[in-house]
């Protein structure tokens, strides 16, 4: 065999082994998204179906991603993709992301103290960092003493007036306890930070990226539970939300467009709890009976981590049902929008808060074609 030819010969088979191995990832990424375009969400539906007859909710809807693929949405009672409500607690997450775009500008720094932004926190409230009054470790009370005005004023330097004056519940960095206060505290540094108001800081820095035109913190609702405005009063729509976590999910990218850098997005699905100590009955030792002490980032909960302590499964669930998540460990996000019907849902003792943390993990069955048992709720 002469050289020449040998080398010719070698080079075609060379090139046929790179079609075959192509053609051969084609078929697997084509099989991959024949199977998701065909898992069956029934389960699913059937159960968010069955808390809507039980007149939980009046309606609801549900987008699950994976890979950047839409692989089910889904739309019950009376909502549609227009249909707007108040999402408690889930707009903690988006409040932490417009405060982390203002930190990453140089206008804040995460270890920054209150007093350096707001002199009037003279006391010991006023040495909490920002970091850790978006981790519920900054030793503020969770809420407004029953006594007091429920925080739901039109404006986070009104609420920070009503704040001030509260005594700490502990030493910053001691104690981690879940509540709205602090964040106020957080969004109004943001604010003399950058000489914008809250709802104007959000819109440039998220929304309007985003294309998150239906999202919004004020006007304040003052029906009682949807308040404080940073921690609980925003209102948005199901893609709305799905565009932010599709930013999450993709290390601050955005269709091309970057929003927050990876360092960001890193810093704030890390532990940030540290040595604070974690009481019994939190909500990731409840919903997933999981005893690690770093349940939480910055407006967000880790409630699952690996052996590395990495947050695996993330999210920022509201009280009246409104769930997003993002699970790492499959390549999935998700939103399921709703709001509950207090009356019914309190008269058979349903909690909307729990309820929802079921989802992700029927997606990770219907993933696995496993088609056991319905979980507990």
């Amino acid at each position: 065999m002469r050289v020449v030819g040998g080398r010719t010969t070698m080079l075609s088979i060379y090139a046929g082994v790179l079609l075959m191995c192509s053609a051969c990832s084609s078929r697997s990424a084509g099989t991959d998204q024949d199977r998701l375009s065909h898992a069956d969400f029934s389960r699913i539906d059937k159960q968010v179906q069955t808390w809507i007859d039980s007149g939980y909710y009046d309606g609801a809807s549900i987008q699950v991603v994976k890979d950047e693929q839409t692989i089910h949405e889904k739309y019950y009672g009376d909502y549609t993709a227009q249909t707007q409500v108040y999402i408690a607690s889930a707009g903690k997450w988006l409040a932490a992301a417009t405060i982390a775009v203002v930190v990453e500008e140089g206008r804040l720094a995460w270890s920054d103290n209150v007093e350096k932004w707001l002199p009037e926190f003279k006391d010991i409230k006023g040495q909490a960092t920002l970091q850790q009054l978006l981790s519920h470790t900054a030793g503020y009370p969770d809420y407004q003493p029953v006594t007091a005005h429920r925080d739901d004023y039109q404006s986070l330097e009104e609420a920070v007036k009503h704040i001030v004056n509260l005594p700490a519940d502990t030493i910053p960095g001691t104690l981690f306890q879940y509540g709205g206060l602090a964040m106020q505290v957080a969004g109004r540094m943001a604010e003399v930070a950058t000489g914008k108001k809250w709802e104007d800081l959000f819109q440039e820095r998220i929304a309007r990226p985003l294309k998150m035109s239906n999202t919004h913190f004020t006007p304040v609702d003052t029906t009682a539970g949807h308040n404080p405005m940073i921690g609980g009063g925003a209102r948005c729509t199901l893609h709305d939300y799905i565009h932010f976590l599709e930013m999450i999910a993709g290390s601050g990218v955005y269709k091309g467009k970057r929003i927050l850098s990876p360092e960001s997005i890193a810093t704030m699905q890390a532990d940030h709890v540290n040595n604070a100590h974690v009481p019994a009955g939190q909500y990731v030792m409840n919903a997933r009976r999981q005893k690690h002490t770093g349940i939480y980032g910055l407006g967000e909960w880790r409630e699952l981590v690996n052996a590395k302590g990495e947050a695996m499964l993330i999210s920022s669930p509201g009280w009246a049902g409104a769930y997003p998540w993002i699970d790492r460990e499959n390549n999935v996000y998700g939103f399921f929008l709703t709001h509950v019907n207090v009356e019914k849902a309190n008269r058979n003792k349903f909690s909307s808060f729990y309820a929802s943390t079921v989802l992700p993990m029927m997606v990770r069955d219907i993933l696995r074609g496993d088609k056991g048992a319905d979980r507990e709720l």
